[in-house]
């Protein structure tokens, strides 16, 4: 078969290849099936059978939360039995099984999508949402009458496979990451989307924005994944396969030399230090930690405990979550970031309606400062937007702690509380933020996707998408000069600080602390090493003379390139 190179967006470096393994996790397609006469009173029943389990699911989840959160938050459910229990439903899925002789998925979704059109033409907004009720009970009543469960079954997945995906979400990180995913390819996203997350915490290369690889490739495919350059290749040549093989394992021995720098210090020629720590999202990647010779967690993403469930995670699962983390990377610090609750890092089966979230969170804050007992733990808000949004958070954290010392639960008292500045009116806000916080953390990826409007997990705009862009590099010195006039240190947890020469520039904006994926921390000691400080400074008062983004990355490089640093 003939090679064919497709070109999209580098998300991760390194070189992989293997069989493709299409992974589809979009909505249910449910086909207009026809069954015979003596099917009728059988498809009926199971389509009574997948209600049925689908309402034991639902009363599990509302005891759930009513243990956890209450008695009127768990109310919020009912308006999800009363549909399940809704006679005139039963009644048009039996008539339409019966007149139509189609299989049950397929008449109820009819009958789900007739009642929600209605719902979302209802003036009141209240009865307007419900539609959205709607949808969700429809895929848990199909994920019964379809058997969800094993057309999307991960567990099996044993073979160096090469993911192929139209996008993938947190959630998906979830499933994927003990399984022997060796690259990822998506038709979408941009060089921060959710994909390049994963596929650096897993360490393996990835390709994003390809448009149509899930139209273009088909299971069991042999591919060669090209991180470095965009480059996805199927059907390579033996010439091709050569090459790559080569390339491959330059960079393994690239690697096996970088191990050598584990134990050492990142530390600049001239004695400058710098602190480098890990991103993390799940418990299988607390053991990197030191592993990879990080000095703490910058960025633990607490979201990845809400995902791929049904209920919300218990105080006491939290707790024993964070203190895990808080024990196993012990001296060094922990900074857990609380959920950002109506923004898109918030991602769950459960829905929650905006009235719960003070619940959600009380019961958060509280798990954190149990686990502050066990070690240095550090906790932020993100998407602060402003002095008000702060002082309310901590209204509830000082309540929270009260409540705590009331019941003789022991917490550090004095954990360091602070604010991710990843929105331009926190930026242009931050000398008032500084003298209200501990410490700031700076979110490039969304502070990027706010200051030049541009969306970053889209690949029709990623070229937009501009970490260098002199705005970015003003509004980091902007934070940093704040910070530092109130004595408070700040670092930078977005994918910038990932990149050698994006490293370089914060460094030289005098930032504190670098947080990044594992598989970028030993590149990143590498570079510190090599420089001197001084140098690093002079390269950043330079760059910041520089009118344009590209401008800026290509002076930086060549800077890195005349003073030997790869």
């Amino acid at each position: 078969m003939n090679e064919i190179v497709l070109k999209g967006i580098p998300a991760s470096s390194g070189i992989a290849y293997g069989p493709a393994f299409i992974l589809d996790k979009g909505e249910f397609i449910v086909p207009e099936r026809v069954i015979l006469e003596h099917e009728v009173d059988s498809e009926i029943a199971r389509f009574e059978q997948a209600v049925n389990d689908t309402r034991h699911e639902i009363y599990f989840l509302k005891e759930k939360i009513k243990q956890d959160l209450g008695e009127k938050q768990a109310q919020i459910f009912d308006a999800y039995l009363l549909v399940l229990d809704d006679p005139a439903l039963f009644e048009q899925v039996d008539q339409g099984i019966r007149q139509n002789k189609n299989a049950a998925e397929y008449i109820f979704l009819k009958v789900i999508k007739q009642h929600a059109q209605s719902f979302s033409k209802i003036k009141d907004e209240y009865l307007r949402e419900r539609a959205g009720d709607l949808n969700d009970i429809a895929q848990r009543v199909l994920k019964h009458l379809m058997d969800e469960s094993k057309l999307h079954d991960l567990d099996n997945l044993q073979d160096d496979l090469v993911i192929v995906a139209h996008n993938l979400s947190p959630s998906d990180a979830v499933s994927l990451y003990n399984k022997k995913i060796i690259a990822f390819v998506t038709d979408i996203g941009g060089p921060t989307s959710h994909t390049a997350i994963i596929a650096k915490s897993l360490g393996v290369p990835a390709v994003v924005g390809l448009k149509d690889s899930t139209l273009r490739i088909t299971n069991d495919d042999y591919l060669i994944i090209d991180g470095q350059k965009g480059l996805v290749i199927i059907h390579p040549t033996q010439h091709t396969k050569e090459f790559y093989s080569k390339e491959h394992s330059q960079i393994r021995a690239s690697l096996r030399r970088l191990e050598e720098l584990k134990g050492l210090p990142a530390q600049t020629i001239d004695g400058k230090k710098i602190a480098l720590l890990m991103n993390i999202g799940l418990a299988n990647e607390v053991p990197s930690v030191k592993k990879f010779g990080a000095e703490g967690v910058g960025l633990y993403r607490t979201e990845f405990l809400y995902m791929n469930r049904l209920d919300l995670p218990t105080e006491e699962e939290q707790y024993q979550a964070y203190r895990q983390a808080v024990e196993v990377v012990s001296p060094y610090p922990v900074t857990i970031r609380t959920l950002d609750l109506g923004g898109d890092k918030f991602i769950s089966s459960v829905q929650i309606p905006k009235e719960m979230s003070p619940f959600i969170f009380k019961t958060q804050l509280r798990a954190i400062l149990r686990a502050s007992a066990h070690g240095r733990v550090q906790l932020m808000y993100p998407m602060i937007s402003g002095i008000g949004e702060l002082r309310r958070a901590n209204a509830i954290l000082n309540e929270v702690k009260n409540n705590l010392h009331q019941e003789k639960i022991p917490f550090d008292s004095k954990i360091k509380v602070g604010v991710m500045m990843e929105v331009p009116s926190a930026v242009m806000t931050a000398e008032v933020l500084a003298k209200e916080s501990d410490f700031f953390s700076i979110g490039t990826n969304d502070l990027i996707q706010y200051t030049l409007a541009v969306e970053r997990v889209n690949e029709k705009t990623a070229h937009l998408y501009d970490p260098a862009h002199p705005a970015i590099l003003r509004m980091i010195q902007k934070t940093v000069d704040a910070a530092h006039s109130e004595g408070i240190q700040v670092g930078v947890c977005g994918e910038m600080a990932s990149d050698p020469t994006m490293a370089l520039l914060l460094i030289g904006l005098r930032v504190d602390e670098l947080s990044m994926s594992s598989s970028s921390i030993l590149a990143i000691k590498k570079m510190v090493r090599s420089l001197r400080f001084s140098d690093i400074q002079s390269i950043c008062q330079e760059a910041m003379q520089l009118t344009t983004g590209q401008e800026i990355q290509e002076f930086v490089l060549l800077q890195m390139q005349k003073l030997g640093v790869q």
